[in-house]
């Protein structure tokens, strides 16, 4: 399976409608919330993300002999900074391999090539928030390298909440 990632350029009508696509694919499965996305956020996203400095969106291309590239894959990231490291950070805010490939190792190469992206941009380390229930992507996350964060064990673990606006 040939498999290229691309960073997208929201000014690319190919990879601004790619990126909805995907994001939309993600949203519409149990673990993205069961639902399509909202016809205004689907209209405004690209746009929206061209507009954030620290945006970084990877998709996958699966390359097939004779064949357009077909998107398979979606890593919606953030550039952040660890001001205990004094070095950059990249989150992965959303992480999406299309159902058809799920099971192929496409979500590896995926972090694969956001551990490279993190590597060249000197950043300190890759962060992403799982669902509890998502056994699948704790799984992968795990077999490549993440885990809870605690700064020991007398504080536990780390906890992502959050407050709606």
């Amino acid at each position: 399976m040939n498999i290229q990632f691309v960073i997208a350029d929201y000014n690319n009508p190919l990879h601004a409608e790619h990126v909805v696509m995907l994001l939309d694919k993600y949203a519409r499965d149990p673990m993205g919330g069961n639902a399509p996305l909202n016809s205004e956020v689907a209209k405004t996203l690209a746009e929206k993300l061209a507009s954030i400095p620290t945006a970084l969106s990877i998709i996958g291309y699966l390359k097939e002999e004779g064949e357009q590239p077909k998107p398979i894959a979606l890593a919606n990231c953030f550039m952040g900074f660890s001001t205990f490291k004094a070095k950059p950070l990249i989150n992965i805010h959303d992480c999406f391999v299309d159902e058809a490939v799920r099971g192929m190792h496409v979500g590896q190469k995926l972090l694969a090539e956001i551990e490279a992206i993190a590597k060249q941009r000197d950043c300190c380390k890759v962060t992403l928030e799982v669902l509890e229930g998502n056994k699948r992507a704790q799984s992968a996350y795990e077999k490549f390298g993440f885990s809870g964060y605690a700064l020991d064990d007398a504080s536990g673990n780390a906890l992502f909440w959050e407050k709606s606006i």
